[in-house]
């Protein structure tokens, strides 16, 4: 049993699909960083100053709070609403980007389809023998 699991874990597939996970996590990591500390403090700034990872509705409880963890300290129930748009954003850039490499590895196929090199016409004494051939076949009877 432990050999057949270590023939499974090596084939090629399952390497690659553990690669193309670290690497879906990784740029997971770069795609966060990017809305949290790139994209969306300029559009909370121009927004007058909104800080989307705080921006919360508090359904129920009682008291002011600055931040989502007060909120829940307290137990308030809230709404995260900065949040989900955090999100959202973060899906849209990693749809885009899966959309983008999609289309370049398709791209990259159709001319690999298209260089595909047309089989040579068959060498002159191969084309003799076939003559031959078919000449013999059409004289027996």
């Amino acid at each position: 049993m432990l050999k057949e699991f270590r023939d499974f874990a090596l084939r090629g597939n399952v390497l690659d699909l553990a690669v193309g996970l670290i690497i879906g996590a990784a740029f997971g990591a770069i795609v966060s960083s990017l809305v949290d500390d790139i994209i969306m403090p300029p559009i909370g700034l121009i927004l007058g100053g909104v800080d989307f990872s705080q921006l919360f509705v508090v359904l129920d409880g009682e008291g002011d709070f600055n931040t989502i963890a007060q909120a829940k300290e307290a137990g308030a129930v809230t709404w995260n609403i900065g949040l989900f748009i955090n999100a959202v954003i973060k899906f849209l850039i990693v749809a885009v980007a899966v959309f983008l490499l999609v289309k370049a590895i398709n791209k990259i196929v159709r001319k690999q389809e298209q260089k595909a090199p047309e089989a040579p016409p068959p060498a002159e004494d191969v084309v003799l023998l076939r003559e031959i051939r078919d000449l013999l076949a059409r004289r027996s009877p």
